[in-house]
């Protein structure tokens, strides 16, 4: 790391203290001071600069000088013990050559594709109400609906049969937790990888129209290979789960902890698209940072210079709560109109399926107000209780009474 003068202390930054969906007090710091900050974290080696700032993420996530592909194999300082993708996995790639694999999927994630896919789930969703309904209040409205529904969206898209889905749960929530070991976690990557393999061989020799089908005609073309193929579907396949899983529990339980923004909703459907969105901006996601990357040469950001080789994150949770580019960011205001949020990343390395993820959560709230206009939490907000030790932020379980 860099020895100058004028940079900042090396803060610690550990989660454990955050409670439910407060702003974490260490991002709020950081934003405050307006440079990049320097931290160190649980696990890895040494310590990484990040930028919290709306229009210092910005550029960290786009400036070419800062890469992904000089982060394998190097062991960065980081809250999980282990990275979340496979080695060849796309998020360890840069453009040109990571453009090229996101070209594979683009095709099947666009906006009108996923408009043709919301009959269907509203279908899903409307089946899992059903039973919802049907087993009585009180009830986990993650295990009725936000799981199995993020679940059949990603994997109706992608091809996986509807009797797999059940495994690929349970991969999906190993790979993602710290709290089982890096072996278990490295293990459940290795098979939710050999399922894929599997299934883009059945694909390759049975095309239908599905995302590992183009994959699989992508790799017969050349465009890319089976371990790249097989990563990358783990990836979309783990996020495009937890991602939506546990932000659309996070936005039940902001809207039963906060009435007046649940009643508005009620009684102005059509406000719900804008209202995903700052339910996007405003809900802090994830635990500290994702993936980092690596600066390729110095770098003036501001008052700091990062050299070549220091590790650099990016936070797009405090980006979201910049008052230089959000009024009363710390507000929940379904009439904020200007929201260019970056809940789906930035730069290269944006959401490869935004548009879906903002489908499936405006199916389920919908759904949800819908049926249950009544619905509310079961016990005190207080007692619900929230995972420890993970990157994604979410409640264990969500019960709902009606």
């Amino acid at each position: 790391m860099s020895s100058q003068t004028d940079e900042p202390p090396v803060r610690f930054w550990s989660v454990d203290d955050v409670e439910a969906l407060d702003f974490d007090p260490a991002m709020q710091e950081m934003l405050e001071d307006g440079r990049l900050a320097r931290i160190r974290m649980p696990h890895g080696e040494g310590e990484a600069w990040v930028a919290t700032k709306y229009e210092d993420v910005k550029l960290v996530t786009t400036d070419p000088r800062f890469s992904r592909a000089e982060l394998a194999g190097r062991d960065v300082t980081r809250l999980a013990p282990h990275f979340i993708p496979l080695d060849d996995a796309v998020g360890f790639t840069d453009p040109p050559y990571h453009t090229g694999l996101r070209k594979t999927v683009a095709q099947m994630f666009t906006r009108r594709r996923v408009e043709q896919l919301r009959p269907r789930a509203e279908k899903i969703a409307g089946d899992l109400l059903d039973t919802m309904e049907q087993a009585g209040a009180p009830a986990n409205v993650m295990e009725h609906l936000n799981t199995p529904f993020s679940v059949a969206g990603i994997s109706e898209l992608m091809g996986v049969p509807q009797e797999d889905w059940s495994r690929i749960l349970d991969w999906t929530l190993l790979v993602i937790s710290s709290l089982h070991g890096r072996r278990r976690s490295e293990q459940a990557k290795e098979e939710i990888g050999a399922y894929f393999d599997a299934l883009a061989t059945q694909r390759m020799a049975e095309p239908r129209d599905d995302v590992l089908s183009h994959m699989a005609a992508a790799e017969r073309d050349g465009q890319l290979s089976r371990k790249e193929l097989v990563s990358f579907a783990v990836l979309m396949e783990v996020s495009g789960i937890n991602s939506v899983r546990f932000n659309s529990a996070n936005m039940v339980y902001l809207l039963l902890t906060h009435p007046e923004h649940h009643a508005r909703l009620l009684a102005e459907p059509d406000l719900l698209p804008q209202a995903v969105e700052e339910l996007l901006r405003y809900i802090p996601h994830r635990n500290a940072v994702g993936m980092g990357r690596i600066a390729t040469e110095d770098v003036q950001v501001g008052e700091v210079t990062i050299r070549c080789g220091d590790p650099v994150y990016a936070s797009y949770v405090a980006a979201n709560r910049d008052p230089e580019t959000f009024d009363n960011p710390h507000s929940l205001d379904f009439d904020r109109s200007f929201n260019p949020h970056l809940a789906f990343g930035n730069g290269p390395h944006y959401c490869a399926g935004p548009w879906l993820a903002r489908m499936e959560m405006q199916v389920m709230l919908r759904g949800l107000l819908d049926r249950f206009p009544g619905l509310r939490l079961a016990v005190p907000p207080s007692d619900i209780r929230w995972r420890r030790g993970e990157l994604i932020r979410g409640p264990e379980a969500l019960p709902v009474t009606w």
